[in-house]
């Protein structure tokens, strides 16, 4: 895909683009947030509130939070950060399907 065939998709599907633009960023902010935590449990160190964690996942980063999750082995023997992250990725998912048929 060419640069002018990404610009022309991406003019066409504004609200699509944004949408998958907002998941990606907050997915990263997630992944990095539960790998720093995890260091710094390690290390024992001052530690990120599980509600930032539980929120950066519910609110747009629950595949980030997800992975990092199992690649970290971090937060994994509690069950709500599962919960959230599942129910996170649910509705993220069916906003994603909501944007690609109302194309």
């Amino acid at each position: 895909m060419g640069v002018g065939a990404l610009l022309h998709f991406i003019k066409d599907n504004l609200f699509l683009s944004v949408y998958i633009g907002y998941i990606i960023a907050v997915s990263l902010t997630a992944f990095i947030a539960y790998a720093a935590d995890k260091r710094k449990a390690i290390r024992g160190a001052w530690r990120i509130p599980e509600a930032t964690l539980l929120g950066l996942s519910f609110f747009g980063g629950a595949l980030g939070g997800y992975f990092a999750m199992q690649t970290v082995r971090h937060k994994t023997k509690k069950w709500y950060f599962h919960f959230i992250n599942i129910i996170g990725l649910l509705w993220q998912i069916g906003v994603l399907a909501l944007l690609l048929v109302r194309r």
